[in-house]
C-alpha cells in the first residue's frame, strides 16, 4: 500500500483519508483484500490518519506494506512510513497540562493518568490504576504520577473511576478547553492535547507534501476524534459502528470495519457492482 498523489479513472477524489482502528482496521488489526483492492483501483493519495502515536503504528503499516505519510498522534506527528522517518511532531505543554488536569480533578475528584511520550521510540507510561484496554500494545508502567511529566509528551489519557467516557470528555472540554485540546478516541480513551491540535491539523500539514487540497479528499472515520476531519474534508463517511457524534456531522455513513465499509464506498465512487454474497443453498 502506497500514497501517491493523484487519481486515476472517474474516481473524484485525489487523496482517501482513512482512520485506523475501527475504520480501515477489522478487529484483527488487518484489512481486507476487498478494501485493499479498492483503494488501489481508486488511484488516490491515502492517508492514515490515527491517535495511536508513532510506536504504536509503525508496526501495522509495516505489516500492511504502507510506505506513504501517515498522520498521527491525533494529528501531533506526520510520520513518513516509507522511510521510517518522523516529519512533523507537536508537543504537548506540561505546565498547561498539570492546570487543565489540575482544574478537571477539582470539578470530578482525582484521575487515572497514562501518557504519551514524543518521538519515534516514545513509550506509553501509564500511572496507577489506569485501565488498560484488552488488546492494548505494551506500555511501561510507573508507580508515580509525577514520572509522566519527565520527558516531553504528546498527549495526557484520563480515566475516571466512575464517569463514562463522554461524561469525562465533557467535564474536561468544559472546564479546561482553554488551555488543552480534548478528544474521545475510543472506548476508555480520553485524551488532553496541544489546545488546537486535530487530526484535521494533521491531515492539512501531509496533504500539503503531496500537493492535495482539502477539496480533493474524501475521509472515513468511527469515533469523536475524527470530526475535525470530516470538517476539514470535503467528504466524510461514517461506519456504521460509529460514535453518533460522529454519525450525526457525516455526509454518509457506510457499513461497518468488519464488513468493507471503505471499500463499499470506494467501489460505488468508482462505479463498480459492490460484490454480492454468495447465495444460499437453494436460491435462485
Amino acid at each position: 500500500m502506497t500514497a501517491a498523489a493523484g487519481s486515476t479513472g472517474s474516481f473524484p477524489y485525489k487523496l482517501v483519508a482513512t482512520d485506523l482502528d475501527g475504520t480501515l482496521l477489522r478487529s484483527d488489526e488487518t484489512v481486507s483484500e476487498r478494501t485493499r483492492e479498492a483503494l488501489a483501483a481508486a488511484g488516490a493519495a491515502h492517508i492514515v490518519v490515527t491517535g495511536r502515536a508513532v510506536p504504536w503504528t509503525r508496526h501495522i503499516l509495516d505489516d500492511l506494506g504502507y510506505e506513504g505519510l501517515a498522520v498521527c498522534g491525533q494529528g501531533a506527528q506526520v510520520y513518513d512510513a516509507g522511510e521510517h522517518r518522523l516529519l512533523t511532531s507537536v508537543t504537548l505543554d506540561r505546565q498547561l497540562a498539570g492546570l487543565a488536569l489540575a482544574k478537571i480533578e477539582a470539578e470530578v475528584g482525582p484521575l487515572l493518568l497514562a501518557a504519551s511520550r514524543d518521538g519515534l521510540d516514545g513509550e506509553v507510561l501509564v500511572g496507577p490504576g489506569y485501565r488498560r484496554l484488552e488488546g492494548q500494545l505494551p506500555v511501561v508502567p510507573i508507580r508515580d504520577a509525577a514520572d509522566l511529566w519527565s520527558a516531553p509528551l504528546n498527549k495526557l489519557y484520563v480515566q475516571h473511576p466512575t464517569l463514562s467516557d463522554d461524561e469525562l470528555a465533557a467535564v474536561a472540554a468544559e472546564v479546561a478547553g482553554g488551555l488543552v485540546g480534548v478528544t474521545m478516541a475510543g472506548a476508555g480513551i480520553v485524551e488532553l492535547l496541544p489546545l488546537g491540535l486535530s487530526k484535521a491539523t494533521g491531515l492539512s500539514l501531509a496533504a500539503r507534501r503531496l500537493g492535495v487540497k482539502a477539496a480533493d479528499t474524501i475521509a472515513f472515520g468511527d469515533m469523536p476524534n475524527d470530526i475535525p476531519m470530516f470538517a476539514w474534508a470535503a467528504h466524510g463517511v461514517a461506519m456504521a459502528n460509529a460514535h453518533d457524534d460522529l454519525k450525526a456531522v457525516a455526509d454518509e455513513v457506510t457499513s461497518s470495519n468488519e464488513e468493507d465499509g471503505i471499500a463499499v464506498v470506494l467501489e460505488r465512487l468508482l462505479g463498480q457492482r459492490v460484490r454480492a454474497q454468495p447465495a444460499a443453498p437453494g436460491a435462485p
